[in-house]
């Protein structure tokens, strides 16, 4: 099976302080993968060292077989929304045509292929009818799919996401969760940081931290209460726990 990501003994330190230590996985191609931890477990910094955004102590980092290459657009990152400057003057049209910069290069004008990119893109994230709004004047939601758009815009295989659901209601998250399943039915891999544990039953794959690697597979195999207790401690696993049984009872 296609690797889409691996990630061999990755350890990463601010300052004098080791966040992440020697982490090791690997996740196949074509999956939807939710990215779990209690906060401070390093899952952000994971992304962001990967990715080359800052610095590794050590490690390495193939994308489809190959080291990563930010170059070749198989990829691409959405970062968590306070990170983005909402008020930079530009359009929804605008944020989803940057996914074309690669292709078309920066200087140059989009073309007749880059317009039709931009167009599927955002039609198959419900977006055409806000086109020319200014991306302040979206919703969490909204704003999220236009970013979603940018990456399909861009041909990306890849979508790492960095917690996509902050800040949005019920609704939002599960029409963001169903356009996710249609680009997974599509072949991609999504990677997502998440913090929502009630909605582990729609991805196919978990990567568990805390400071180092707990566990990584497939969901029905390694979400179980001795992986739990590992990365968030027994409180969650008896929660968890405590959930079940009176599921089971609403259920008969």
């Amino acid at each position: 099976m296609e690797k889409a990501l691996e990630v061999r003994n990755l350890t990463v330190s601010y300052g004098s302080k080791i966040v992440l230590r020697n982490v090791t996985f690997n996740i196949p191609a074509g999956v939807s993968v939710s990215m779990v931890g209690p906060n401070g477990a390093g899952k952000s910094t994971l992304l962001k060292a990967a990715l080359g955004l800052i610095e590794r102590d050590s490690g390495e980092v193939d994308v489809l077989g190959a080291p990563f290459n930010p170059r070749q657009g198989v990829l691409a990152y959405i970062p968590q929304k306070e990170i983005i400057d909402w008020d930079f003057p530009v359009t929804v049209r605008d944020v989803v045509t940057m996914g074309r910069g690669a292709r078309h290069g920066w200087l140059g004008r989009p073309g007749r292929k880059d317009r039709a990119a931009v167009e599927q893109a955002l039609e198959k994230c419900g977006m055409t009818e806000y086109t020319d709004r200014h991306i302040r004047q979206l919703s969490g939601g909204q704003q999220q799919r236009v970013f979603i758009a940018r990456a399909l815009a861009q041909g990306a295989r890849i979508l790492i996401m960095d917690e996509p659901f902050a800040g949005v209601d019920a609704a939002t998250e599960n029409a963001i969760l169903d356009l996710m399943d249609g680009l997974r039915a599509e072949g991609r891999t999504l990677i997502m940081v998440n913090h929502d544990l009630d909605i582990l039953d729609r991805f196919d794959w978990i990567v568990m931290l805390n400071g180092t690697l707990i566990a990584a597979g497939p969901m029905a195999e390694t979400y179980n209460e001795k992986n739990r207790r590992l990365t968030f401690g027994p409180t969650l696993s008896e929660i968890v726990r405590a959930e079940q049984i009176i599921a089971k009872g609403v259920a008969r």
